[in-house]
């Protein structure tokens, strides 16, 4: 048997926010076995990101990251140079895919974020309200 997961809203999820709005889509995923809050979506980002809280809760080895040179432009478009790079599972669903996650060493309010690619891989199509 087929089936498709879908992750939609109510109405009463709606309960206690401010509509309309148009913030971003902050979820919980599994990395490594372990739910990883504050993730956030962002379809139009090809990059997914490490913060250093994520790096230091998933006690990361510095053996385990391989080297990554290319420099990032940050939301307050600064430049951000990585530390480097981290493929890691995330499951979704029944769905385990890798991802290689570029660490970098400065504040973010999430944990991570995952964008268009990731998106694509699940098949998952990102939406709001209107």
């Amino acid at each position: 048997m087929k089936f498709h997961l879908i992750l939609s809203f109510s109405e009463e999820d709606k309960i206690e926010t401010t509509q309309p709005h148009d913030d971003a889509l902050v979820i919980t995923l599994i990395i490594e076995d372990y739910n990883v809050k504050r993730v956030m979506v962002d379809d139009g980002n090809r990059a997914k990101v490490m913060y250093p809280d994520l790096y230091k809760g998933l006690r990361l080895r510095p053996e385990d990251l391989m080297p990554y040179s290319s420099p990032l432009m940050s939301f307050n478009r600064k430049l951000v140079i990585p530390k480097a790079v981290i493929r890691l599972s995330i499951q979704t669903g029944p769905k385990i895919v890798g991802v290689n996650f570029i660490v970098v060493d400065t504040y973010s309010p999430y944990t991570a974020i995952v964008g268009r690619p990731w998106l694509h891989t699940l098949g998952a199509v990102a939406s709001s309200l209107l």
